[in-house]
């Protein structure tokens, strides 16, 4: 068998190597009704249906008048985060909040042209309202930097601009906060989506239980079940273990599109929004591989460079030696090309060890052939499984390794567990990470730390990583990427 095989499961267990094949869709089909993912989503289809109706309770009474609009607009905002944050703990996704609530700008100008500065505003986005008794208008939504270069495009001669009244930017910005309408929008569409989940929860698991228990009801109260036989109870039990069975999947079919609409409606979508993102992704990209330079360069001038530099020093002396022609110290001589072959050797291991950094060779051969090699060598046993039937980019094979790597060592540092599940998992367009270890729980993104780290490397090809590590309990991390950046 292929050791190596990119569809396989391998345990490793005291210098011992076990393989076996990956499971199979009936297995998981089995074990679903008792996996971690079932009831996670069992617990968020019930919270999260309590979270929908009071979200509602709270917001449509303040739908009354534009004045509660604005009002409700912190409440709503922390709705939101609670949505988000029942996401995160329970499903593992990580939406990023949207942006912070600001006023409004608004800007009064006064201008002797004002109609024409009304059309020129109105077309560069702004809202207008022009004065009735004095040449002039109030322009909303753009800065007062824009207003003047609108003016000047339009050759329009504007003599003030200034700010309009702040309580009014502050009640405005709330009103027309696009964040706090996403949410709005949710909560709503979310209140049909939890009583579908909360009807498949109730069916599935109550119904199917109900009828794999049958006999045992029919045998306590016959009175009460008079029309089923006892010997035909026990055919109710094969539709019971069926509704069990197909409960995880139901549900999964229910929390699917609610963490759709979250990641839609929950965090930035606005174009402005997704361009900072992608700003921001673009600067941590151009900031790690500066940092990644700086480590070469530094490795390369303290280590390397400088065994090159004893050795040239090594063979200097050597060379004066032998060109000393009065008396040729054979014993000195070898003494120093000797050092010199140990200075050459150990710059070689380092030029290795660096090379090895920039690119580990062990990804020549695939991501599965390298996570092999890396489970192998694990202070902790690790069972691995891999599904990769088609080649990522060498740049996230790179960061997949690595995130592996850094995590593995988490486990055999500070985890304190005696096991982990190494997965990884490539379907198109996103290549699945996940390590799952045995210890004490309470991993977090510390600033500073290896985790906090992997996290900003990920997110430099918009990959993200998600933490489930309650104290006393297993540690689950996932990282997914792109399969092409």
């Amino acid at each position: 068998m292929d050791i190596f095989s990119s569809r396989s499961a391998v345990i490793m267990d005291d210098n011992q190597i076990m393989i076996r094949p990956a499971s199979s869709p009936l297995r998981r089909i089995f074990q679903a009704p008792f996996s971690r993912r079932t009831w996670a989503e069992l617990a968020y289809i019930l919270v999260s249906a309590l979270l929908a109706v009071g979200a509602l309770i709270f917001i449509v009474p303040m739908l009354a008048n534009g004045l509660l609009w604005g009002l409700s607009a912190p409440g709503v905002r922390k709705l939101n985060a609670a949505a988000r944050s029942l996401d995160r703990a329970l499903l593992g996704d990580d939406v990023p909040a949207p942006p912070r609530l600001q006023s409004a700008q608004i800007f009064t100008v006064r201008t002797p042209d004002a109609a024409r500065l009304a059309v020129a505003a109105g077309a560069a986005g702004g809202k207008i309202r022009v004065w009735d008794n004095k040449p002039g208008l109030t322009i909303k939504k753009l800065s007062r930097s824009r207003i003047a270069e609108v003016a000047a495009a339009a050759g329009i001669a504007v003599d003030e601009i200034r700010p309009g009244d702040v309580s009014l930017g502050w009640l405005s910005g709330r009103i027309l906060d696009p964040a706090t309408w996403r949410a709005r929008a949710y909560f709503a569409l979310k209140l049909p989506l939890a009583a579908l989940g909360l009807a498949v929860a109730a069916g599935c698991w109550l119904g199917g239980l109900y009828f794999l228990t049958f006999p045992v009801w029919r045998a306590l109260a016959p009175a009460v079940l008079p029309s089923v036989s006892l010997a035909g109870s026990f055919l109710l039990i094969p539709l019971g273990a069926a509704l069990l069975l197909a409960a995880p999947w139901l549900l999964r079919g229910t929390t699917e599109p609610d963490r759709w609409l979250i990641r839609t409606l929950l965090g930035p979508s606005s174009p402005g929004e997704r361009i900072r993102a992608l700003q921001e992704s673009r600067a941590r990209a151009v900031d790690d591989s500066a940092s990644r330079l700086r480590g070469i360069e530094r490795d390369l001038h303290d280590g390397t460079q400088a065994q090159l530099v004893a050795l040239a020093m090594k063979l200097g002396l050597a060379q004066e030696k032998l060109h000393d022609t009065t008396a040729v110290d054979l014993v000195r001589i070898t003494q120093l090309v000797d050092d010199a072959h140990g200075r050459v050797i150990e710059a070689i291991a380092e030029l290795r060890t660096l090379a090895r950094g920039i690119h580990p060779a062990v990804l020549d051969n695939g991501l599965a052939d390298a996570l092999t090699t890396l489970a192998a060598r694990s202070a902790v046993p690790v069972e691995l499984v891999t599904d990769i039937p088609e080649r990522p980019s060498a740049a996230i094979e790179t960061i997949a390794y690595y995130s592996a790597s850094e995590l593995l060592a988490n486990v055999a540092k500070h985890s304190g567990g005696r096991h982990a599940t190494l997965e990884a998992v490539h379907v198109p367009g996103l290549l699945r990470i996940r390590l799952t270890d045995d210890g004490r729980g309470g991993a977090r993104l510390v600033a500073g730390g290896g985790l906090a780290g992997l996290a900003e490397r990920v997110r430099t090809v918009d990959g993200r990583l998600t933490i489930d590590s309650p104290r006393g309990r297993p540690t689950v991390v996932t990282v997914e990427l792109p399969s092409h950046a």
